[in-house]
């Protein structure tokens, strides 16, 4: 059985169409869907309907609207739901063990996005066992399936053996998607392809050494992937950035810091999440 596509739910109009998402994602894979409410209610003293029970009751009929819209959207996916008494990112972390891919909405920058730094979006991608996909504010709640879409991928020094670039291939392939695969490169300041003096050769030198790792990274990708390659010169989160205009999700690898909570690429992880103009998957890279 493939394992089941989760989405954190919360009442909000930005979980709302994480469920939309996740539901074309999960009838995309032949995956069941999972929906998760996780919250924690802390007590002042007094009992009545915000109380323990009415907070429960108000979860249920969360998780309950949110499977409705599930299932009028995807009637052909499995849909259940789950209410936990947990903090959502340890709750989502626990359920991303057994999950294909979670799934994130966010406000904007007065919600999720604004907290990344040090709260949900981050403890779950630098601690999840699956792909973590984030919609940002702005971004469509609809998984396009058809010729004339497009996935990014962003190839760092993994070699072959990526699962951020496994990850991409598969979503490629379910939406019937190009696959754009970017390598950034730059050159050290002292040889800057502005300065008269490093012109050309250096340049090339660095260029080319993008496009051999490009290479050896793709070897493996089926041929039937509509694969497009591009170097381009930049900074990596410049230039992943300027790659997801027009993108229908874009893909990058992360790497756990041992012992700690945050990814190794937290850098790039945190500007393609605060300000990628498509969604973002985030995907755990092995040691």
């Amino acid at each position: 059985m493939v394992p089941p596509i989760v989405v954190g739910v919360d009442g909000s109009e930005p979980s709302l169409r994480a469920v939309d998402w996740a539901a074309d994602e999960a009838a995309l894979r032949g995956a069941p869907l999972r929906l998760v409410h996780a919250s924690l209610w802390e007590p002042d003293g007094e009992e009545n309907e915000d109380g323990p029970a009415g907070a429960t009751e108000s979860a249920r009929s969360v998780v309950r609207a949110a499977a409705r819209r599930a299932r009028l959207r995807r009637p052909d996916v499995v849909v259940s739901a789950e209410v936990v008494s947990e903090e959502p990112e340890y709750a989502l972390v626990r359920a991303g063990r057994t999950a294909s891919a979670l799934v994130l909405g966010t406000r904007g920058r007065s919600g999720l996005v604004e907290m990344l730094l040090g709260s949900v979006g981050l403890t779950v991608a630098g601690q999840a066992d699956c792909p973590v996909i984030v919609l940002g504010g702005g971004h469509d709640n609809r998984v396009s399936a058809g010729e004339g879409g497009r996935v990014v991928v962003g190839v760092g020094e993994t070699g072959t053996d990526s699962a951020a670039l496994r990850f991409a291939v598969q979503e490629a392939r379910l939406r019937r998607a190009a696959l754009d695969a970017v390598r950034a490169w730059r050159c050290p300041p002292h040889e800057s392809v502005e300065h008269p003096l490093f012109a050309g050769d250096p340049a090339r030198l660095h260029e080319q050494y993008a496009a051999d790792v490009l290479e050896l990274a793709l070897k493996e990708v089926p041929p039937e992937v509509d694969l497009r390659r591009r170097t381009v010169e930049g900074a990596a989160r410049r230039v992943l950035l300027d790659a997801s205009h027009g993108a229908d999700l874009l893909v990058v690898g992360a790497r756990r810091n041992p012992g700690h909570l945050g990814l190794r690429s937290g850098r790039v992880v945190h500007a393609v999440l605060h300000h990628a103009a498509c969604a973002v998957a985030v995907v755990p890279e092995e040691e």
